[in-house]
């Protein structure tokens, strides 16, 4: 899978599971890697675009004697799901075009 087609859609990913509650990175990676392959290292970056595009809010909460992070998706972040959803319907589209076979 193309590169950039991946984070996007893994972006989409993580703004999908913050829908449900409010997360952390490692349950995130657990809660997307049945549907894509992610690490760390794709995450971690990820987060840090979506925070600093306003899609979603940090904060941090002690677990275990220790600050975790806690990731909770904004309204911006709601919206770009929609999009996201009307964005592929349009993609979905172009597929169905070149998918079709070709009548002579």
């Amino acid at each position: 899978m193309d590169i950039q087609l991946k984070r996007g859609l893994i972006e989409i990913c993580v703004l999908k599971v913050l829908t449900v509650g409010d997360s952390y990175g490692y349950q995130l990676i657990k809660d997307i890697s049945p549907h894509i392959e992610i690490s760390e290292s794709t995450l971690y970056p990820i987060l840090k675009r979506l925070e600093s595009a306003d899609m979603l809010s940090v904060y941090s909460q002690e677990h275990a004697g220790r600050l975790r992070k806690y990731y909770k998706i904004t309204n911006s972040g709601k919206d770009r799901i929609d999009e996201f959803i009307t964005e592929w319907q349009e993609v979905m589209e172009v597929y169905q075009f070149i998918k079709e076979e070709k009548h002579e």
